[in-house]
């Protein structure tokens, strides 16, 4: 299989469930992680390929948008002198930078405050996850979000109402990309 694509909930993508490549990760970093390594291990794939949707911090309008830099927002050690986002003992762990794009903030939260401590373009709870594993891997990642809401207090609400808006544009996406 040359491309894997992950995305966390099935009804982000109903229609691409009935894909063969298409994966459910489950939401969230450690589901995010484990089912990206299970299947980067077993497939072995060329391209890892990450859907989903995403809070709105400095984009609002929905929209489908190329992520090039992935943040982990919660990983907070800073009594020990480490800086917001970096893992512990692991130097420049906090971003990975993937190329041409708008940056992404991931972590275990789902964020109904756009004020973070760690400044984003969106926030989601799976990309960097599977970037790690990716770059630890060193298989291609494609990833590309679609703004559901604008991270607020109605986030909730509004993500339910959309949830299932990007698929046309996931399929787009993957369809431009190998030419068909």
């Amino acid at each position: 299989m040359k491309d894997i694509i992950l995305i966390a909930l099935e009804q982000e993508a109903p229609e691409m469930s009935k894909w063969d490549n298409v994966f459910f990760t489950g939401v969230g970093k450690i589901n995010a992680a484990m089912t990206a390594a299970k299947l980067v291990e077993k497939y072995k794939p060329e391209r890892v390929w990450n859907f989903g949707t995403a809070g709105g911090i400095n984009l609002h309008e929905p929209g489908i948008h190329k992520v090039g830099v992935v943040v982990q927002r919660d990983m907070r050690c800073t009594q020990m002198g480490i800086q917001l986002g970096d893992t512990p003992f692991e130097p420049n762990s906090r971003t990975i930078l993937l190329g041409e794009g708008i940056s992404c903030s991931t972590g275990d939260n789902f964020v109904t405050d756009p004020k973070l401590e760690i400044p984003t373009d969106i926030v989601e709870m799976e990309a960097y996850a599977i970037a790690k594993v990716c770059k630890n891997e060193a298989v291609d990642f494609h990833r590309h979000k679609y703004i559901s809401d604008t991270a607020d207090e109605e986030a909730g609400s509004t993500w339910e109402a959309n949830v299932a808006n990007g698929e046309p544009h996931y399929i787009q996406t993957y369809k431009d990309y190998h030419g068909d």
